[in-house]
């Protein structure tokens, strides 16, 4: 069993439309890469020009946001659920 990252509709496109997509990676950072390097483009959409998480994009590893755990060092382990969530503006 592997760890799974839910993707968020509008970055779809660059998983071929896969909502649900397994990875490795036993922490955040190492998953983020790992998607980079499977799906080119995704990390410049999460992270920002300094490689932290963007400040309008929330992480969530089994409902719990990283950025009141440990961030990108965030472990992993096996049967966890990413979820990657944009924040949306409105009014």
């Amino acid at each position: 069993m592997s760890k799974t990252v839910r993707i968020p509709t509008p970055l779809r496109k660059l998983t071929n439309n896969e909502e649900l997509v397994e990875v490795n990676g036993s922490t955040v950072g190492e998953i983020i890469t790992e998607l980079q390097t499977r799906y080119p483009g995704f990390q410049e959409r999460l992270l920002d020009d300094k490689g932290q998480i963007r400040r309008f994009v929330n992480i969530y590893v089994n409902e719990e946001d990283v950025r009141f755990l440990e961030n990108q060092s965030t472990a992993l382990k096996e049967g966890d659920e990413v979820s990657i969530i944009p924040a949306i503006a409105g009014g």
